[in-house]
């Protein structure tokens, strides 16, 4: 039996966890965050009233005493002097307080619609600190062609396929690598040509289709053809055993799943060879290299929310950002960009 995370946390954060993850559907880094968030704002609870000494080490606070009764004494003020102590005190940025201060939202929002313990929740009216939009790091066209060129393992043909996918398609680390064979598929297009298409399990556990281009289904091909030529191929290269209980396309060495941490040594040692690994980049920037390429080449915004499997609009609309600025940039950088009239 998988062994419960969660078990010392106090019942009515159990409960919140459990529905966020089973009925709302959220990952399990996200539940974690919230519990993480949670944890600390009932250490600042228990230090705040006196229920544990003041020189207590703050991370040894143990919240596990919490009563139901504790919970539903919070109010309004109490989450505003935690903003205030998890900002001059623990010297948590903008974004660390946003989600500590959504994570408290949404648990008393839960205590309110779902256990009805207030007719209106304590953190309704908790402001939420607006975090600094950033611009998000991405490839050129340039640097992503010569990464491509970059990639020398033993396991060559499924590490290129993995990065041509992340380039091309714009995927999440856990998507690439919940990738089942089953999810690619191949059909007949109104023109009699072949079109691969893969399921993609987002976040929420959201499926999504995506439409594999001639980079990916090149690369893809020639991850998997050797299977049907010759089985040996495909297993000294580290690729699917038949024999193996998974189904999964990207596999490791002991012809298991990949794991998250195997794909971003790939992605790091790629970067590394092409001389990029000082511009922190990561598996996500590859992500944010897709989207941002697909729209500088005339993908509508629209289109592109549905390819990431964004919820909402506002969070694709970052890269129409990313465009002005580099627009700006270009302004700036003209050569005539420092001449002056004469006086």
């Amino acid at each position: 039996m998988k062994e419960n995370k969660y078990s010392t946390a106090p019942q009515l954060i159990q409960d919140f966890i459990y529905y966020e993850q089973i009925v709302k559907g959220r990952s399990e880094l996200t539940v974690k965050n919230y519990y993480n968030d949670l944890r600390t704002f009932f250490r600042f609870y228990k230090l705040k009233n006196g229920y544990v000494d003041k020189d207590t080490e703050f991370s040894e606070i143990d919240i596990s005493d919490i009563s139901e009764r504790d919970i539903c004494s919070v109010d309004l003020l109490t989450a505003q002097q935690f903003m205030i102590f998890i900002k001059e005190e623990k010297n948590n940025e903008q974004k660390a307080r946003y989600r500590k201060a959504v994570a408290l939202r949404q648990f008393y929002k839960f205590l309110t619609n779902n256990k009805h313990l207030f007719e209106v929740s304590p953190m309704a009216n908790l402001e939420l600190p607006s975090p600094k939009p950033a611009l998000p790091k991405f490839l050129t066209l340039e640097q992503a062609l010569e990464m491509l060129t970059h990639i020398d393992s033993p396991d060559k043909k499924r590490d290129y396929c993995i990065i041509v996918f992340f380039l091309n398609c714009g995927m999440r680390l856990s998507e690439l690598v919940g990738i089942n064979l089953k999810d690619i598929r191949k059909t007949a297009g109104s023109d009699g040509n072949e079109i691969y298409s893969l399921k993609v399990l987002g976040k929420g556990n959201k499926e999504r289709i995506v439409y594999l281009n001639d980079a990916c289904v090149a690369a893809y091909n020639d991850y998997v053809a050797p299977e049907e030529t010759d089985p040996e191929i495909r297993q000294a290269s580290g690729c699917r055993d038949m024999s193996a209980q998974t189904d999964a396309l990207f596999i490791s060495r002991r012809k298991t799943r990949i794991s998250n941490r195997r794909v971003q040594q790939i992605v790091e040692d790629a970067l590394k060879k092409c001389g990029l690994d000082n511009m922190g980049l990561s598996v996500h920037k590859l992500r944010h290299t897709a989207a941002t390429l697909m729209y500088q080449n005339g993908v509508d915004v629209r289109v592109l929310k549905d390819v990431l499997g964004h919820e909402n609009l506002n969070t694709t609309q970052i890269y129409t950002h990313v465009s002005n600025s580099q627009m700006e940039n270009a302004m700036k950088n003209n050569p005539l960009s420092k001449v002056k009239p004469k006086k």
